[in-house]
């Protein structure tokens, strides 16, 4: 029980003592601190200018006494039951000063992060820079680069291409040696060949003068090494009994003139020396004769009287007189027959002598008593035959200014 003369504290006091200022009322308490307060015994009336504020009621003891009095807390003793109300406070004098280092901590933080910030920010420039530098400096040398490639790369060209000039030059003058040397070679030939035939046809003057052009023609082409040589060249003199004497001496001395301005010989072959001989036996001579002849280096080969050889062995001539498949190409062969006729008109036409010869080869030919067998001539092979050695079909006239002995 509480005696007469105390003061009964309100039930709440206790609970007022220890509750925590709102911090509504504890910023309009700091913002207005010299307010004042309402008279003591006062009433405030809520929601007015006072209770807004008016600083919270604290219940004490007055000393001395037991009646409990309320009074406002002052700003320090508020402050403190801010931070902590339950704990007791220290003197003035002992209680450090914790504002000072904190300030100064955050001071030193601040400029530690200012100090890493301005770090961090020169190393991200120089990151940045870096590789602008990098680049600025490997674009230089890029370019440095690029300008050498390119001189050495024109370098390289001109002096392939000096090379190439230089190699052609020596190349051109090497082939133009031989080609010279063939020039002049091919002109001592043609020179020579062409004396002959001007002796001979002043020597042989009843001659046609197609047979001296066409002969000279046919045969320079020939003996011209700038042609290619495809076939053999095949000359067929005829004529009459006549002119056989002028038929030989004429057929010799052209062969001649062709063998002696190339520096070689004539292969002779008789066809009257091997009229009574076996076809097969002739063929072989004929053929071994050629070959050997023609692979010792003589360009020319001589065949009297063609008509008397036995039918089968003129055969073998496929070899020699082939268009295309001749055995030796850059040589010639010169043919004569002689016809059963006395003489030979001089108004016949080349065409008309070329058929009275082809006539009178296949009445000697196919005509034969010689059974029919391979070796032997029939219609076809003398048709081919024909076509091979008629290349150029010339007839013969007569010479009175021949001596009785020999030609010349």
């Amino acid at each position: 029980m509480v005696g007469d003369g105390e003061e009964r504290a309100p039930p709440h006091a206790p609970e007022l003592k220890h509750r925590r200022k709102s911090p509504r009322f504890a910023a309009e308490t700091e913002t207005e601190p010299d307010s004042g307060g309402a008279p003591e015994g006062a009433e405030w009336a809520f929601g007015g200018p006072g209770s807004l504020t008016r600083p919270p009621i604290r219940a004490c003891r007055a000393a001395g006494g037991s009646s409990a009095s309320f009074l406002p807390d002052s700003p320090a003793e508020e402050k403190a039951n801010d931070s902590n109300v339950t704990e007791p406070k220290k003197p003035a004098g002992d209680q450090p000063n914790v504002y000072t280092p904190l300030k100064e901590s955050k001071a030193e933080s601040f400029e530690n992060a200012r100090e890493h910030h301005s770090t961090k920010s020169q190393s991200r420039s120089k990151f940045r820079d870096q590789p602008s530098t990098g680049k600025q400096s490997r674009h230089l040398a890029k370019k440095d680069g690029s300008q050498s490639g390119f001189l050495k790369g024109w370098t390289l060209i001109l002096v392939l291409l000096i090379s190439i000039s230089l190699f052609s030059i020596l190349w051109i003058k090497m082939l133009s040696l031989p080609d010279a040397t063939l020039s002049r070679r091919n002109t001592q030939i043609l020179q020579a060949f062409r004396a002959q035939m001007k002796k001979l046809r002043n020597t042989y003057q009843s001659q046609d003068p197609s047979l001296w052009k066409r002969t000279h023609v046919f045969l320079e082409k020939h003996l011209n090494t700038s042609h290619l040589h495809l076939e053999p060249a095949i000359l067929l003199f005829t004529a009459g009994q006549e002119a056989e004497k002028a038929l030989r001496c004429l057929s010799d001395e052209i062969a001649n003139a062709f063998a002696f301005s190339q520096n070689a010989t004539t292969i002779k072959i008789n066809g009257a020396d091997k009229a009574i001989l076996d076809s097969d036996v002739v063929k072989l001579e004929v053929d071994d004769e050629l070959s050997s002849g023609f692979r010792e280096g003589k360009k020319v080969a001589v065949v009297h009287r063609f008509e008397l050889l036995p039918a089968g062995s003129t055969l073998i001539f496929y070899k020699y007189c082939d268009h295309e498949n001749a055995a030796f190409k850059d040589v010639a062969l010169v043919l004569t027959v002689l016809l059963d006729e006395q003489s030979l008109r001089k108004s016949l036409t080349l065409q008309e002598v070329e058929e009275k010869v082809r006539d009178f080869l296949w009445t000697k030919f196919t005509s034969s008593d010689v059974p029919s067998s391979f070796n032997s001539m029939d219609t076809d092979k003398l048709s081919g035959l024909w076509s091979r050695i008629s290349h150029l079909v010339l007839p013969v006239w007569p010479e009175k200014s021949l001596p009785m002995e020999g030609c010349t």
